[in-house]
């Protein structure tokens, strides 16, 4: 839809919900209500509920802009329930939003289509720790809950004692854990807006860790933008970037997450609803691009449509 038509309709946007990212997603989606509101749109916030479908209805809903991160906004299922209710939505569709959700599933796909990604195992609640152990020939490893996002329940761990009680503390996010090689070397992030690769940057935490609260708490992170990679890598990462985007079968804005270690780099999961806080990482590479925050909104609501 164009802009003049996306004026005429009333546009929800949806945020908060059910999920442990809840209150990052309050953010992303009062930051989007007011870049909308101030071009003209006529945009109305809704708190994600379990009462979400009678509230769209109710309010007579003809467009959704999704500000939802992590369970029940950014796996799927508010994108089913926008398809039954025949109304456009932002972002990728059910299918893509399911799979990008779930880091193994993720993983899999991207080894089918020969692009990089750290070697894994998976742990399942009820599972023998010793089995696991057997196959995880080194540390350090990385301990993650395989469908939680904002790197909830994630831990670096380089021995057993400490892998046993990463495995607890991720099982209490998710019965589903990825445990995975820990690369070694700088992490960096590349939006892919409609199929393009932004500006690369590189996150420093200072503490280490790029973990919940180095991530939305100001001043805990640098950010290097663009990323101070040769050149060759550079472009080298963006495509890969784009190519994920594609075999996992995104739609509109997403990032992708990479570890580099010399002049390997490894991809290690597809956000579909990119955060859009005033720390976020989407909206800090797009205004390099050129894209204004005002902008860059806009140009994910033309994307909405029913069917992905």
């Amino acid at each position: 839809m164009t802009r003049e038509e996306l004026k005429k309709k009333k546009i929800a946007v949806l945020m908060g919900g059910l999920s442990a990212e809840r209150e990052v997603s309050l953010k992303t989606g009062q930051a989007v209500h007011k870049a909308l509101l101030q071009a003209g749109y006529q945009a109305l916030a809704i708190d994600a509920g379990r009462d979400l479908a009678t509230r769209l209805v109710e309010e007579g809903i003809e467009v959704a802009f999704i500000a939802l991160h992590g369970r029940y906004g950014e796996d799927g299922t508010v994108q089913g329930l926008l398809e039954v209710l025949g109304i456009p939505y932002t972002g990728s569709g059910v299918l893509a939003s399911s799979v990008t959700m779930d880091k193994v599933a993720t993983k899999k796909l991207l080894l089918y289509h020969e692009l990089p990604t750290p070697a894994f195992e998976v742990f399942r609640k009820g599972q023998s720790l010793e089995t696991l152990l057997a196959r995880c020939r080194h540390f350090p490893l990385v301990v993650k809950p395989a469908r939680e996002g904002s790197t909830i329940g994630v831990s670096i761990v380089k021995n057993a004692d400490q892998l046993q009680a990463g495995l607890e503390d991720a099982l209490k996010c998710d019965e589903l854990i990825l445990v995975e090689d820990c690369i070694q070397g700088p992490e960096v992030t590349i939006g892919v807006l409609d199929g393009k690769a932004l500006p690369i940057i590189q996150v420093v935490p200072k503490g280490g860790f790029y973990d919940y609260q180095a991530k939305y708490t100001k001043g805990q992170t640098e950010y290097l933008l663009p990323a101070p990679l040769d050149p060759t890598l550079y472009e080298r990462l963006q495509q890969v970037a784009v190519n994920a985007f594609e075999v996992l079968g995104c739609s509109g804005a997403a990032r992708v997450d990479f570890m580099v270690s010399g002049r390997e780099f490894f991809c290690l999961e597809v956000n579909t609803i990119p955060g859009m806080t005033e720390t976020s990482l989407l909206p800090k590479a797009a205004s390099e691009a050129g894209i204004p925050f005002k902008e860059l909104v806009q140009r994910i609501l033309e994307g909405a449509g029913t069917e992905k």
